[in-house]
């Protein structure tokens, strides 16, 4: 029987430890950790154990060696004299509210005024900030932590709001501006965040700012190695496997496909995403969880106004520059999902600097097709109507490619006017091929030529070519001339050939179709 206590939502060491639950050990980071600089960022995506790290950071500061008992840390020759801790959580707040920020602020400078008082004549964040500081310092007579967990959160939340981004930004670059300055008072700072932001500057005082994101040495600073996962996880897996009628290394497999596949250095290890496979361990039941705590839309959104084909995605190439230091307002959104977790490295080229980059896996690349289907055609997403997925996949599943095709049309002609070209029907056919768990393959390379799009069921496989102001003759003759099919002729599944054109003149604005057997 299964009795792993799985923190689920849980970033406080000390209750971690205290009441149970497993942890998996990242203690040993410690000594490298305060021998890296006074000054450290680490970039990771969110849920991805970053606030949990700074908890553990947190209690070893404040001297609590029992809390460590039996872990690597416990084992080290470290300094456990207590130090003042300010901790500032960025995480559960809403920002969207005019002075979110600063009322957060306030909350936050407030109870550790309680402890280390208040001066009277201090009335911005940034100079309560330094006082504290100051006073933390004087009143023990040792140098301050200072913890900054989710920094950009409240410049991530609210991105399409232009006078608010800016609003915030002046506040938090006015607010950590503190921190050179008091150099003399602080003994360590630890900043975290989903990104690096080269052009909002918040932190261009701190020219000795170490940014340890893309370093070997904490590649596996957080997140799990398979190794972690089976030396702390392995009966929660057994119970999994069992829940679902399969072999423990059938399961394991299917974890793996689902929340394995992060790499933030070349030199790393590929990590499992904790949270997610917390959420699957307790549930027993693997599903997409990361995509429950919000998706920043307007990646989805860039992605469409570029009118890259969502399989394209994959395969990005950026330089090291590119990946550790982006704008938000860059047109191009690629290095911001790969600090943001949608992209990981998938190979690196030494000769080139360049870093492919791809889906961690599967879960990311379904969460994340279901924001961009949503802003090609939000219709599919409503359970309800005659256009949801269900409908669609059923379609597919059961070898209704009429069905499929005529509900598509009917989808198409409620799109604006302005959306209807070739790279639109081709994405949210696509799309729908994808998010219907069908298994969808983008421009095959055959010995004629690449198909558009080619999807294979249990049962049947279905492959269709677009054009667009063309003609359906001219799509499904290009099917035959090519051969796209050939490579299934041995094939028990039924295939279906499926040529396609959009017309976008307004007497003849429409999909037209023909759907031939192989």
């Amino acid at each position: 029987m299964n009795s792993l206590r799985y923190p689920v939502g849980i970033q406080t060491f000390s209750k971690i430890i205290e009441e149970g639950y497993v942890y998996v050990d990242k203690t040993n980071y410690i000594p490298s950790l305060l021998r890296q600089g006074q000054y450290v960022f680490l970039s990771r995506p969110r849920r991805f154990g970053k606030s949990l790290l700074l908890s553990t950071l947190e209690a070893y500061f404040e001297g609590r060696q029992e809390l460590f008992k039996g872990l690597a840390a416990d084992r080290m020759d470290l300094d456990w004299t207590p130090s003042p801790v300010l901790h500032f959580d960025f995480n559960a707040e809403n920002y969207s509210l005019h002075n979110g920020l600063e009322l957060h602020l306030d909350t936050l400078l407030r109870s550790f005024e309680k402890i280390y008082g208040r001066q009277d004549d201090d009335i911005t964040p940034s100079q309560r900030f330094r006082s504290l500081i100051e006073s933390a310092y004087t009143q023990t007579g040792r140098k301050v932590v200072i913890l900054i967990d989710e920094y950009d959160k409240p410049l991530l939340d609210i991105e399409e709001n232009e006078e608010l981004f800016e609003k915030n930004q002046r506040i938090l670059k006015s607010f950590f501006g503190n921190l050179k300055s008091l150099d003399k008072f602080i003994r360590f700072v630890f900043i975290t965040g989903v990104a690096r932001f080269s052009k909002v500057s918040i932190f261009s005082d701190l020219n000795n700012l170490d940014d340890i994101s893309m370093e070997d040495e904490y590649a596996n600073i957080c997140g799990w190695t398979e190794k972690e996962l089976l030396d702390n996880f392995k009966s929660g897996i057994e119970t999994l496997a069992e829940k679902r009628g399969e072999s423990f290394d059938f399961t394991l497999s299917a974890l793996r496909s689902y929340y394995d596949g992060y790499l933030f250095s070349d030199e790393g290890s590929r990590l499992y995403n904790p949270f997610s496979i917390l959420k699957a361990l307790k549930k027993k039941r693997i599903d997409p969880y990361w995509f429950e705590s919000g998706t920043p839309i307007f990646l989805a959104r860039r992605i469409m106004a570029m009118g890259t084909f969502p399989p394209d995605i994959s395969g990005q190439m950026c330089t090291r520059e590119d990946l550790i230091s982006v704008g938000l307002n860059d047109q191009n959104p690629i290095p911001l999902m790969f600090q943001t977790g949608y992209l990981t490295i998938g190979s690196y080229r030494e000769d080139t600097n360049l870093y492919e980059l791809r889906f961690p896996n599967r879960e990311v690349e379904i969460g994340f097709y279901e924001k961009l289907l949503r802003i090609y055609a939000p219709e599919v997403n409503d359970p309800f109507s005659p256009f949801s997925f269900s409908h669609f996949k059923t379609d597919l599943v059961d070898g209704r490619p009429n069905d499929f095709m005529e509900r598509l049309a009917t989808l198409l002609k409620d799109l604006p006017g302005e959306d209807h070209y070739e790279a639109t029907y081709r994405a949210i056919t696509y799309l729908l091929a994808v998010l219907c768990g069908t298994k969808a393959i983008a421009e095959h390379n055959g010995y004629k030529g690449r198909s558009d799009i080619e999807v294979l069921t249990g049962n049947n496989i279905y492959v269709f070519e677009f054009k667009y102001n063309k003609s359906a003759e001219e799509a499904i003759e290009q099917i035959h001339s090519r051969d796209y099919a050939g490579r299934y002729a041995r094939d028990s599944r039924t295939v279906y050939l499926i040529g396609a054109n959009y017309n976008e003149k307004k007497e003849e604005r429409g999909l037209k179709y023909i759907i031939e057997k192989f």
